[in-house]
């Protein structure tokens, strides 16, 4: 049992030295128009605490498991290793991808990984408030349209593999990244 208890919706910022508050003001306004608000914990990290729901800057990856496992809504940043967490426990998160020319992450590498577990059925991306706010309502309505089968973790440490080499191939110049390099990336991430 974690100290936080057992919050209905969990969101997790991750540990990114960027801040990240868009999403704490998109939760906060979100639950400032429940009528009676679901309870709600958010590990926000560098990010501002919230204001309408209790606040945490970090947990360990234990603790954070333990959460996801007891909660009916996870709401995530659009890393691997966020939506990875979340799926080991049976849960397809809402995942917001963080956002480059918000100075939110060093580059857009969120977007397109959130989209495409998305195309995977392995994620629900909002990108917007309104998408947010919208996928926040269907899951209170339909929880069972965010479960899934837990993940093992042997499929978890090869999405996190493939996530960072991702990331690093978007680093390669245009044009210039071989079948040879990709074998290499994916060996040894």
């Amino acid at each position: 049992m974690n100290i936080y208890g057992t919050p209905r919706i969990v969101v997790s910022l991750g540990t990114d030295y960027h801040t990240f508050d868009r999403l704490v003001t998109w939760m906060d306004g979100w639950l400032e128009q429940q009528p009676a608000p679901p309870t709600c914990l958010v590990q926000h990290g560098a990010s501002r605490a919230p204001h309408c729901a209790p606040g945490v800057t970090m947990v360990s990856h234990e603790e954070i498991l333990d959460l996801y496992a007891g909660a009916e809504i996870i709401v995530v940043q659009g890393g691997p290793g966020s939506i990875i967490d979340a799926l080991s426990t049976g849960h397809v998160p809402i995942a917001v991808p963080r956002r480059a020319a918000l100075h939110e992450v060093v580059d857009d590498h969120q977007v397109e990984f959130a989209r495409q577990m998305e195309r995977q059925g392995q994620a629900v991306v909002a990108e917007t408030k309104e998408s947010l706010w919208a996928e926040l309502e269907h899951a209170l309505r339909e929880p069972g349209d965010f479960c899934t089968a837990p993940r093992p973790s042997g499929s978890v440490e090869a999405a996190l593999r493939l996530g960072r080499a991702v990331e690093e191939l978007q680093k390669a110049p245009a044009g210039i990244v071989s079948m040879r390099r990709i074998r290499h990336l994916l060996a040894h991430h």
